[in-house]
């Protein structure tokens, strides 16, 4: 196994992660209002969705080239819907410093809102097939172990950013009282909506424009 290629994808895996984004401040908001294990299952859908769309970016990246050219309009569209409806069901969700969720079917949702909200974020793909160019690394589709040992260095990556911020949030979880979290809740509400509606804007245009 070529540990320089998983050390070239787990630092393309953080960097695509780590910009500020919707997920990152649901990540945050979850951390808070429902404890480091929610925030923590949040994070880990969303590095897996990365790796996803990582191992999606260097496998296929003509294909990907061809669906984003002929359908990122939509994506956009469709994504940003999603995340403005998130967006404001957070902004009207009572904000009030709760136990520590810990059951499984939470957890499980959380993982699973994670994973499917950055699936269907096209700016993740977008960046991942940049990154894999501008590194040289795009003709690693050819020799299949290569490209597997560099996903799994994304996974590491991505996993080590969202444990970062979920882990990092925890420790501030106990000096918060529900009027700070309201203010955290309402910050990241009115976040997540202005990324959809950015989204959505920039899928109109795009629409408008091959009109």
């Amino acid at each position: 196994m070529d540990v320089l290629l998983i050390v070239k994808g787990a630092v393309i895996g953080f960097a695509v992660a780590a910009p500020a984004g919707p997920i990152a401040f649901l990540c945050i908001h979850r951390t808070l209002g429902e404890g480091r294990l929610s925030g923590i299952a949040t994070g880990l859908g969303a590095a897996l969705a990365d790796t996803v769309l990582g191992a999606v970016a260097l496998f296929g990246v003509g294909l990907v080239a061809d669906v984003l050219a002929a359908d990122q309009a939509y994506l956009r569209l469709v994504g940003g819907l999603i995340v403005c409806g998130l967006g404001i069901i957070i902004l009207f969700r009572p904000a009030r410093m709760g136990k520590t969720a810990d059951d499984h079917l939470t957890l499980i949702g959380s993982l699973v809102s994670g994973f499917a909200l950055t699936l269907v974020n096209p700016i993740t793909l977008i960046a991942f097939v940049a990154l894999f160019s501008g590194a040289g690394l795009g003709d690693l589709v050819v020799h299949r172990a290569d490209g597997l040992t560099l996903v799994l260095g994304v996974l590491g990556g991505t996993t080590a950013w969202w444990m970062l911020l979920a882990v990092g949030t925890a420790l501030f979880r106990g000096s918060f009282t529900d009027k700070g979290l309201l203010w955290v809740t309402r910050i990241s509400g009115f976040a997540i909506t202005g990324f959809g509606v950015a989204g959505v804007i920039s899928g109109l245009r795009r629409l408008l424009d091959g009109v």
